[in-house]
C-alpha cells in the first residue's frame, strides 16, 4: 500500500513542534521528510538522517534540472526536497511528514496532489504575539518580522485541506490524529489493494 503525503504549515509560535513530537512519537508509521541543503552540517547532525547536505554546484544543478519537487532559499542556504526521494518513500509505504510554509506546500501540492496539507493555526493573533514574546532571546526587529510573516502566512490558509487551532494541546493533537487516520482511510488509498478479494470470480 503507497504511503501518505502530510504537509503541515503553521506561523513561528503557533506550537507546531509541540504537536508533531508526539504525534510523530504516537505513530510509528510517520516520518520527517529529508530534505538537501546547502548549510553546513552541525556536529550532532548526520547526512541522511537530518539532512542531506549538498555543495551549493550541486543544489543548483538538482534544482535546474527539474529533480527538488520544491525549494527555496533562506538566511543565504538552498533548501530543497527530491522527487525521486519522496516518490520511493512513498511507494515504499512510508507516510511523510513535511514541515513547509506556504510556497512550499503550493509546489509540493503540484507534484503530488494526493498529499494532505494542513494549516495550524494560533487561538488570535493577539496570542501568536504572545507566545512569541514568551519565546525570549527574540530582539524588537525579530519579532516584528516573525509576526509580519505569521500574518501573511495566515492569509494563504483558506485553500489548506485542514485547519487545526493550536489552543488547547491535546485537542489539536487529537485533531491532527484523526486527519491522519482519516487520509489512510479513503477510497482511493484503500480500494486499489482491497478490490481484487472483493471483486474476485471466486467469491
Amino acid at each position: 500500500m503507497p504511503g501518505e503525503i502530510f504537509v503541515i504549515t503553521a506561523p513561528s509560535g503557533t506550537g507546531k513542534t509541540t504537536l508533531l513530537k508526539p504525534l510523530m512519537a504516537a505513530d510509528a508509521r510517520l516520518r520527517f521528510s529529508i530534505s538537501y541543503t546547502t548549510r553546513p552540517r552541525r556536529p550532532s547532525e548526520v547526512d541522511g538522517k537530518d539532512y542531506f547536505f549538498v555543495s551549493p554546484e550541486d543544489f543548483r544543478r538538482l534544482r535546474d534540472t527539474g529533480a527538488l519537487a520544491e525549494w527555496v532559499e533562506q538566511f543565504g542556504y538552498g533548501y530543497g526536497t527530491s522527487r525521486d526521494w519522496v516518490l520511493d518513500m512513498v511507494r515504499g509505504g512510508g507516510d511523510l511528514i513535511f514541515d513547509l510554509d506556504s510556497r512550499g506546500a503550493r509546489a509540493l501540492k503540484g507534484e503530488f496532489p494526493q498529499g494532505t496539507l494542513i494549516f495550524i493555526l494560533p487561538p488570535s493573533l493577539e496570542e501568536l504575539e504572545r507566545r512569541l514574546q514568551g519565546r525570549g532571546g527574540l530582539d524588537p526587529e525579530e519579532l516584528a518580522r516573525r509576526l509580519t510573516n505569521g500574518r501573511a502566512e495566515l492569509k494563504e490558509a483558506h485553500w489548506y485541506d485542514y485547519l487545526v487551532i493550536n489552543d488547547d494541546k491535546a485537542t489539536a493533537l487529537s485533531q491532527l490524529q484523526a486527519i491522519v487516520a482519516a487520509a489512510r482511510c479513503r477510497t482511493s488509498q484503500l480500494w486499489p489493494q482491497l478490490a481484487p478479494q472483493f471483486l474476485s470470480n471466486n467469491t
